[in-house]
């Protein structure tokens, strides 16, 4: 495996290669991501994120509420760079051309930049950062909504979590649908949605922001992120030890790189491996050493508010009501 992985390239994919040496890769790759104002109009989406999040902590701080630390603020404004690293940035253009780049996007979206700004419990400070108006107009009776709320149990619960985020993971790895979304910037911006929302909802019963409401043990998701490395340990072994080339539509691609076709692929599962693993195993051990240490009663504010509930500004910045 090791010989195969740092040599140039195989008789086999030498032979693919000249099948596809007078084809050039689709027009409409990155079509959407590549021209000038998604960059654009990505960062402007991002800053305007970023404004209402600090709003609504700077409102919560100055009511003397001291629920969010700056250490998860920092998180938030992290995941979301790491969002615009991912999608917006120069490195957004490789993907087309290297499947490890390819690999790095999906595991910033859905490993790295999902649990970041769950860390930054968002939620809370969103609801402040909205104007008042429309929070209570709007938001306030749709979170209140008897069938928002069911949905919303639903959506974060682990055993829904793990199967959404197997499904885009296994799924967008079929070799049909990811040469789909290489040749097609619609397709391919909804897969880099699809890796973000998924990462959401995966690490939502993991990080538990408020106004979750756990029901399962917590002793559970030490199964629940031992189960979720299965699917990615299958198909990364199936990247590092394949002797043929995964998607060959990379061949047709004008490369900017040393690496043969399915060393590139090799890597990409390697890197995919071992990220998975360590970040999963974070988790996991803080989890243990709390559930081994003496009983530590979650002791922040609101902590135990009703599921979904709905906090909003009110005309004395001193004061914090829970709708």
């Amino acid at each position: 495996m090791h010989r195969a992985m740092w040599c140039s390239a195989t008789p086999r994919e030498s032979a693919l290669a000249h099948n596809h040496k007078n084809q050039s890769m689709s027009p409409h790759v990155h079509v959407a991501s590549g021209s000038g104002w998604f960059p654009i109009s990505l960062g402007i989406a991002l800053l305007l994120t970023e404004f209402l999040y600090l709003r609504g902590w700077l409102r919560l701080r100055s009511a003397s509420v001291k629920l969010i630390p700056a250490w998860r603020v920092s998180s938030f404004s992290l995941g979301l760079f790491l969002i615009w690293m991912a999608v917006g940035s120069p490195l957004a253009a490789l993907d087309e051309q290297i499947l490890t780049v390819h690999m790095i996007q999906h595991l910033l979206l859905m490993t790295f930049a999902a649990p970041l700004i769950l860390l930054g419990l968002p939620v809370t400070p969103f609801l402040q950062g909205l104007p008042h108006q429309f929070a209570q107009a709007v938001v306030g009776p749709l979170f209140r909504w008897p069938l928002a709320q069911r949905l919303g149990r639903m959506l974060v619960r682990p055993t829904f979590s793990w199967l959404v985020a197997t499904a885009v993971l296994v799924g967008w790895h079929v070799p049909a649908i990811f040469t789909l979304a290489l040749q097609s910037g619609a397709w391919h911006l909804f897969e880099q949605a699809t890796f973000l929302v998924a990462g959401l909802l995966f690490w939502w019963p993991v990080v538990q922001p408020w106004p979750n409401a756990p029901a399962e043990p917590r002793w559970s998701i030490l199964l629940y992120l031992f189960l979720a490395t299965l699917p990615c340990d299958i198909l990364s072994a199936f990247l590092v030890f394949s002797e043929r080339v995964a998607y060959p539509v990379y061949f047709s691609a004008s490369r900017q790189s040393v690496l043969s076709v399915l060393t590139d692929q090799q890597c990409a599962g390697a890197l995919m491996w071992t990220c998975i693993t360590i970040v999963y195993l974070v988790p996991a051990a803080i989890l243990s050493t709390r559930l081994l240490g003496p009983p530590n009663p979650r002791t922040e504010y609101l902590a135990q508010s009703e599921f979904l509930g709905i906090v909003t500004p009110q005309s004395n910045p001193k004061r914090v009501e829970v709708l």
